[in-house]
């Protein structure tokens, strides 16, 4: 129940009752999420930053030198093909990420929330081979973007500049990045107040937003709508 999960806002204990994918889509309307401390640990916390991470969608930067790579197509782009390899990927302990917070019950409940609808993947291929993406969560025309991975240079910078674009095309207003790190800042990624973020959270699931509607794939124009919308 809504009133259940929003009473959870201070809570950062297991929670009181089952977590289903219905009452996580609640909780993220009321603007928290979960997070494990580790891929081995079963159990869940939830979390709700005092300093959200948001990426305005009008003042999202891509760098020369990504832009360079963007525009020559290097990479397959797709959407929502292959959620279980991209959320899996990004479960996978590496060198620079030893740690994860993505456990199995993250992985079940979010793989539910994909066959609902509710949950993305942007999924960006070398030759075939899945070497990068992101996935995260569309309630409203708010995105929640969760994790990335990258297993070639640059190609969760590809996905992200994808995404942003497919947003701005299909009247996305929030992309929310949850926390703020020195590599999401490049972009453009900011930090605002809790109650802000609230009020930026409402208005967007007043309004309806279609991820998978027809849009653009290539990256030329995906760069060209970014900055279309910048200049707005």
């Amino acid at each position: 129940p809504l009133k259940g999960v929003c009473a959870l806002r201070e809570s950062v204990t297991d929670t009181p009752f089952e977590l289903t994918a219905s009452v996580l889509l609640k909780a993220y309307a009321c603007g928290i999420f979960p997070m494990a401390e580790s891929a081995d640990d079963p159990t869940l916390f939830w979390v709700e930053p005092d300093l959200r991470g948001i990426l305005p969608l009008n003042n999202f930067h891509v760098p020369r030198r990504l832009k360079r790579v963007v525009k020559s197509d290097r990479f397959e782009v797709r959407m929502d093909t292959d959620f279980e390899g991209v959320i899996g990927a990004c479960a996978e302990a590496v060198e620079d990420r030893p740690k994860t917070w993505i456990n199995d019950k993250i992985r079940r409940l979010y793989t539910e929330l994909f066959h609902g609808g509710y949950c993305h993947s942007v999924e960006v291929y070398l030759e075939g081979v899945l070497v990068g993406g992101l996935y995260g969560v569309h309630l409203g025309s708010a995105f929640f973007g969760e994790s990335m991975f990258s297993r070639v240079s640059d190609a969760s910078k590809v996905a992200l500049v994808h995404l942003v674009a497919r947003l701005i095309q299909n009247n996305f207003i929030l992309l929310d990045t949850q926390f703020t790190t020195e590599h999401l800042a490049r972009f453009g990624t900011i930090e605002i107040q809790k109650q802000d973020y609230s009020l930026l959270l409402a208005n967007a699931l007043k309004m309806p937003a279609n991820f998978m509607a027809p849009a653009v794939q290539n990256g030329k124009e995906s760069l060209e709508i970014i900055q279309e919308f910048s200049l707005r």
